[in-house]
This record gives C-alpha cells, structure tokens and sequence, in this order.
C-alpha cells in the first residue's frame, strides 16, 4: 500500500509539472527569503585536516556554494567536472523538495581556476528526486526516487551523455537495488569493482562497505570488506582513487570531533585495506578526489540548538 501511494503522488506531480504547473527557477530564486550564507567565522563546527599532506579546508572557490544546501559531491579524475547534489531550503522535506523546481542533481566545468555556473541536469521527462552523482567513462550513476522503482527509498539508475544530451535513462536493475540493496557507490576505474554502503545486517541500522565484481555481465554477491574498513560504527559513502590505492569513506569522528568525519584507508600488496586513518573532521563527509590528489567533502552547519542550517562543499588542497 505505501508503494501505491508513492507511486500515485509522483504520478500526480510529473502531470503537474507537465502541464507546465511546476516553473523551473535558478537556484537564487529558489533559496528562501530568510536564507543566510554561512561562512567560515560564522561556523560553530569548522572543519579541520589532521595530516601535513593537506592545507585547511575552505570553501570551494567560484559559483558552487550558495545559501541553500550543497551536498553529495562527486569530481572526475582530471578535475574537470563537478557534480553536486543541491536544495535550496533543508528545512523541506523530500515530498516537497519533489515540486520546487530546482532540487537535484548539478553540475559545473572547471575554467581556468574557477568553475562555470551550474546547471540543473535533467534526468526524466516526469517529476523525480535525484542524488548521489556517480560519473565515468559519460556514464551517470545517480540515486532516484521516482515511479519505476524497485524500492520504496529510492533506487540506483543509469544515464549516458551523449552530443550534448542525457540519454539511455534505466534504473540499474532489480539485482543491485533490490537483492543487494546498494546504496551511494563507486567504481573502479575499469568499472568492474563497485563499492557501495548498505546495512551491515538484517535488523542492523548502520552502514558497512561492501564490494562486488562485474563477471560475465552480472554482478557478483556482495562482500563486506570487513575489518578494520567495516566497524560496528556507520561507515559509508566510498570513494575509491584512480589506481585503486586509496578507500576513501565517512564515519563518525574517532578523535572528539562533532559530527561525521573523512577517512583514508591505504591499500597493502596483499589487497588488504589498512587501519583507516581520520583525515578531516567537524562534519566532514563525502569525500571526492581528483588525481592531483585535491580533497573535497560536504560540511554542514548547525545553529546553537543543532538544526542544521545549510550545506557547502569544502576543499583541501593537496601540498
């Protein structure tokens, strides 16, 4: 029965926004009135790096960041795309984040030492809710909540760009969403390895890290990636570099910091993941890296009673 209600209200929304009943606005429009840009001396929780190998974090130059919420950020290899979840208002929920236009998946081109504007991409004719940007080889993988799905929070889809277009939208499959269950990925750079978070176990409420393997067209049966990667802490949203060396991923701060922190586990010659290392703290997450090695992760801010207020996406540069 939810699924059906789901289902219904999404198919009630994209008739509206069909019939031209839903605008899409900027996201400037779309930021409320009462807005406030938070800065770095505004932070109750300014993020910080532990390792020499970084400089302090700082907000991402250019026309990324605005008063609304930046999140579930994703940079290519060579450092010259940027992806981007964004809402304008955290305080909406996600039924009415569906309608206000802007909501979704961003992206931008680096130029010169800066970025171009972002622009919306726009990934069904319908209404959707879309996040998690994956992107390789002109292949998107995002997470979406739309009819089609398998599962009632949202699923895993595919899309190709191609002469300037968005094309071969599909959902990833019953086997990834609905046996396996993935959550935010990533791929190697073959695209055979996916590393994904899902609950560790049935009954569970946190994250683990889990891997599977492309082999004869089919994805493999998940593997844990086990200690000390996977804890009985929440360890989630992977990212791994281009040579595969590095998993990087988000957990809660082992060293007294507030909120979710960036780890940094290195890959031994036996292909087993050393003990990962707390890189960035003060709710840091979501790490991405190009090759040069430049860290960027999403940094919340909370007020005095610890609402959250806004998101950005903050950068390290690598020394």
């Amino acid at each position: 029965m939810k699924k059906l209600c789901l289902c219904l209200i999404l198919c009630l929304f994209s008739t509206l926004m069909i019939s031209g009943c839903v605008e899409e606005i900027t996201r400037d429009e779309a930021i409320p009135d009462d807005a406030i840009k938070y800065t770095p001396e505004m932070d109750l929780f300014t993020p910080v790096v532990h390792s020499t190998e970084w400089a302090q974090p700082v907000p991402m130059p250019g026309l990324i960041n605005t008063a609304g919420a930046e999140d579930a950020c994703f940079i290519t290899p060579d450092g010259n795309t940027f992806l981007f979840f964004f809402t304008p208002d955290v305080r909406v929920p996600p039924n009415e984040q569906l309608l206000d236009g802007v909501t979704g998946v961003w992206w931008c081109q680096r130029q010169g030492n800066s970025w171009t504007e972002p622009s919306r991409i726009i990934l069904s004719k319908n209404l959707a809710l879309d996040g998690a940007p994956f992107y390789q080889d002109n292949i998107l993988w995002f997470a979406s909540f739309r009819v089609g799905n398998y599962r009632d929070d949202g699923d895993m889809w595919t899309a190709r760009y191609e002469n300037g277009k968005w094309v071969d939208i599909k959902n990833a499959g019953e086997l990834l969403n609905d046996v396996y269950n993935i959550g935010e990925m990533h791929l190697s750079s073959d695209g055979k390895t996916m590393y994904f978070h899902r609950i560790r176990a049935e009954g569970a409420t946190d994250y683990d890290l889990f891997t599977t393997t492309l082999v004869g067209g089919t994805w493999t049966e998940p593997v844990n990636i086990g200690p000390p990667v996977s804890t009985e802490k929440d360890d989630s949203r992977p990212f791994l570099s281009s040579d595969g060396t590095e998993l990087w991923f988000t957990r809660e701060s082992n060293l007294g910091y507030t909120g979710p922190a960036v780890y940094r586990s290195i890959k031994n010659n036996d292909g087993s993941w050393q003990e990962p290392v707390e890189i960035a703290s003060n709710f840091a997450g979501e790490p991405t890296l190009d090759d040069i090695g430049n860290l960027y992760f999403v940094h919340h801010f909370f007020d005095e009673q610890m609402n959250m207020v806004e998101a950005d996406i903050y950068v390290c540069y690598k020394q």
